[in-house]
């Protein structure tokens, strides 16, 4: 089998990159290791920046987005005796879209469906080959046990972190850099509607606190725990106990809305970035390449990023006989990468309780200079709602 560029991994990244080529004649096929059915159902973010909401929407696939977001004007930072809320709307001209990634997959996947392009789904033993040379290949074992092969032009990796993509890079090129921080996320998924109109991200002495939302009627909750917390320890009124604690329902003035919890994970927190994002005929994007903490709502939008980037270097390499952009691609996807990563860490650091009694202090510090700062709100506004995509 032959195409112009073989996509591995099938989640937004490589979904929407897909859908992006073939708007502009390029042929591409899908490869993904899991099922259609696990890549649609998987809970990841749900915060989109109003440049992602502009790619999708410009790329056809934003009608129900349009419909169903609920569009928010900022956050409120919260630590005790102080919510405060940082209006990106006033700040930079911008806002940011509730809208979770499992609806962003469906809706990339409903537009591949429409348009008939192949994908192999439950694909094993995935393997790159002459990335480096003029005649790149993949081959993998379909579904169905059967052997397969495809040459292509381009290969573009966008199977996340544990994908092979990243390791057909030759190891003498490979570096990366890692930050493990000393505590997690446990994640509630609850059927409550929520109890803010927009996010609260709060420190707290116990640990931060975060409450989100996926609708107007399911609401998504994080606490930080330990590395490797044992779920059994958390039944559901520990939880709803905790997040009132923290999130100052106990305070007055203020109350959390409780329910059925449906979900439950332990989320680590790490940051991660590789280079180079290119070599040869072989692209990464997305976590194949980096990984941000959630804590600034990065992941999902990087992702989209790498995608605008890498689709109009492959257009104007393959379609336009230009590879100038493909040759630059990896230098310019990292500028922005290294720009969201720090933001990510910097967010992370600011408001979980990672230290001692100094650390605290510099973390209260940090949070009254946005409160008091117009600069410093405004250079957090415009990092949360989305730095232009390309610089």
């Amino acid at each position: 089998m032959r195409t112009q560029v073989v996509i591995i991994g099938a989640g937004p990244a490589g979904l929407l990159l897909s859908h992006l080529l073939g708007l502009d004649g390029v042929d591409s096929v899908l490869i993904e290791r899991q099922s259609a059915e696990h890549v649609q159902s998987r809970i990841r973010a749900g915060i989109l920046e109003a440049g992602t909401v502009e790619v999708l929407r410009e790329a056809g696939v934003g009608e129900r987005l349009r419909a169903e977001a609920l569009r928010h004007r900022g956050i409120y930072l919260q630590w005790p005796g102080h919510r405060e809320h940082v209006d990106f709307v006033d700040l930079v001209g911008r806002s940011v879209s509730v809208y979770g990634q499992t609806e962003v997959t469906k809706d990339l996947m409903a537009a591949r469906e429409h348009a008939g392009r192949p994908a192999f789904y439950g694909a094993s033993q995935v393997e790159l080959h002459e990335v480096d040379g003029e005649s790149p290949h993949v081959t993998f074992v379909d579904a169905d046990g059967y052997p397969r092969r495809i040459d292509a032009e381009v290969i573009a990796g966008c199977d996340g972190h544990h994908g092979p993509s990243r390791r057909a890079l030759p190891s003498a090129l490979r570096e990366t850099w890692t930050r493990d921080y000393p505590f997690a996320w446990l994640g509630v998924l609850a059927e409550v509607p929520p109890s803010t109109d927009e996010l609260i991200y709060a420190w707290h002495t116990d640990g931060f606190a975060m409450h989100s939302m996926r609708s107007s009627t399911v609401s998504r909750f994080y606490l930080q725990v330990r590395p490797g917390e044992d779920l059994e320890e958390w039944p559901d009124e520990r939880i709803w106990t905790e997040l009132a604690t923290r999130l100052g329902a106990s305070d007055g003035g203020w109350q959390l809305t409780t329910g059925p919890i449906t979900e439950k994970s332990v989320l680590p927190m790490r940051s991660f970035v590789a280079t180079p994002l290119r070599h040869g005929r072989l692209f990464l994007a997305g976590d194949a390449g980096h990984i941000v903490p959630p804590t600034g709502a990065k992941g999902l939008n990087l992702a989209v990023a790498d995608v605008v980037l890498l689709h109009r270097a492959l257009v104007a390499w393959l379609v336009d006989g230009k590879p100038g952009l493909a040759e630059s691609y990896s230098d310019t996807a990292l500028r922005r990468v290294w720009r969201c990563t720090h933001f990510s860490w910097w967010m992370t650091t600011m408001l979980h309780r990672h230290g001692d009694d100094f650390d605290a202090r510099l973390q209260l510090a940090q949070l009254d200079a946005v409160r008091t700062s117009t600069a410093a709100a405004t250079e957090l506004a415009q990092n949360y709602a989305g730095l232009p995509i390309g610089c």
